[in-house]
């Protein structure tokens, strides 16, 4: 019988041997040895180890517990800095892609693949289709009015749903697409009743056109140049008209980001709905203006309401359209083009600013009220005409002015 710890000579033994142990009062841990694993080791209980038949010592014990909290906590360390370099990876990898696609030339709407359909609330291909078919593929039968960009024609999509559609130009008229798009990108996110509302617009190989609301009364102008129907315009309806045209350019002016110039200001470019509210429409030659620009531009506008400094400089700005409004708001009063009394008008005082030298034979002549409104939209025209630019008033202080009248 042996007594105490097991002998290391026990571990040296070459394999195959078999050893008995049992009952001999042997004490502490078994060796780790090959030979040991299958020895017969029982009715030893002061012994421990990790062998068949006894049990495990303290430390191995706390090793074990130990374990799986070392894994733990290795878990709770590495998964948020593995969190965190994917983060960074993914952070890195969107900056660059957005660096990139800054960087890389994109085409203007009309060149970009494919057809291009913007039809707010509906299925821009449905409507397309929808359209020609209104219009009977465009007919001259439907055309209710001629731009310089482009043919107004009158759609009834439905019984309750008539909108007018304006189809640019073929390019074999050798007409730019670029006023197509300056006029989608200056109402896409204009909201004001006194400025025509855009509904969708397309761009594509056959045709392209833009759709609006249709306004019942059609353009101011054509209004104005009818005997018959001028006569339905008295001057508090004409006082009215000019003081919405003056609310859609503040609007403009003002309260868009960037701020926006039409540049075509003119009795054409009016319309009015049924109960002769104007909107202003046609913004083919619109342009944004950039805060920190000069805003060098090509000439453009109509004849009779270009601004006179056009003439000898190329910068364009908001007092272009102020000039051109000056020149709308007589007209709307005489019912005709002032032509040379522009020049007249800038000289006269208050006192010789007469009603009578400038109204329109054509209507009943106004009320003391309505006189006074009328004066009031003259004084307002003669600001806006002034020769020096900077002069002219804003379009807030024309529109405060006139809500004053």
């Amino acid at each position: 019988m042996l007594s105490g710890s097991i002998p290391n000579a026990f571990t040296n033994l070459h394999y195959g041997i078999d050893i008995d142990l049992s009952y001999n009062e042997l004490t502490g841990p078994v060796p780790p040895s090959p030979n040991l694993l299958n020895a017969s080791i029982q009715g030893n209980p002061c012994l421990c180890g990790n062998v068949t038949g006894v049990k495990l010592c303290t430390s191995q014990i706390k090793k074990k517990k130990n374990h799986p909290f070392r894994h733990k906590l290795i878990l709770v360390i590495m998964l948020p800095l593995i969190g965190v370099v994917l983060l960074g990876l993914f952070t890195y990898g969107f900056i660059a892609y957005r660096q990139q696609w800054k960087k890389s030339p994109r085409k203007p709407l009309e060149e970009e693949s494919g057809d291009y359909f913007h039809i707010t609330s509906f299925d821009g291909k449905v409507v397309y289709d929808d359209i020609l078919k209104a219009t009977n593929d465009f007919s001259e039968a439907y055309c209710i009015g001629t731009g310089g960009y482009g043919i107004v024609y009158k759609a009834k999509l439905q019984p309750d749903n008539v909108v007018a559609v304006k189809r640019l130009h073929s390019s074999s008229e050798n007409v730019d697409h670029s006023g197509f798009l300056n006029e989608v990108r200056a109402l896409t996110n204009i909201r004001h009743r006194n400025i025509v509302k855009l509904y969708g617009y397309c761009s594509h190989p056959r045709h392209s056109f833009l759709i609006y609301e249709y306004l019942e009364k059609g353009s101011l102008g054509s209004i104005l140049r009818s005997d018959v129907l001028a006569k339905e315009l008295d001057l508090l309806k004409r006082v009215n008209i000019v003081k919405g045209v003056a609310n859609g350019l503040a609007y403009m002016h003002h309260d868009c980001t960037p701020p926006i110039i039409h540049r075509d200001i003119s009795i054409s470019n009016i319309l009015l709905d049924s109960d002769y509210e104007a909107c202003i429409s046609d913004f083919g030659t619109s342009k944004l203006l950039k805060l920190d620009s000069s805003n060098w531009t090509a000439v453009a506008g109509t004849y009779g309401y270009i601004v006179p400094e056009l003439s000898y400089t190329m910068v364009g700005n908001e007092k272009c359209d102020v000039y051109s409004f000056g020149v709308v708001a007589l007209e709307v009063v005489m019912g005709k083009h002032p032509g040379e009394l522009i020049t007249s008008l800038l000289t006269l005082s208050d006192d010789h600013l007469v009603l009578a030298n400038v109204e329109d034979s054509r209507i009943p002549p106004p009320s003391s009220q309505v006189e006074k409104q009328v004066m009031s939209v003259l004084r307002v025209s003669r600001a806006c005409l002034n020769s020096n630019p900077l002069e002219r008033p804003t379009k807030h202080q024309v529109s405060n002015l006139l809500m004053k009248a």
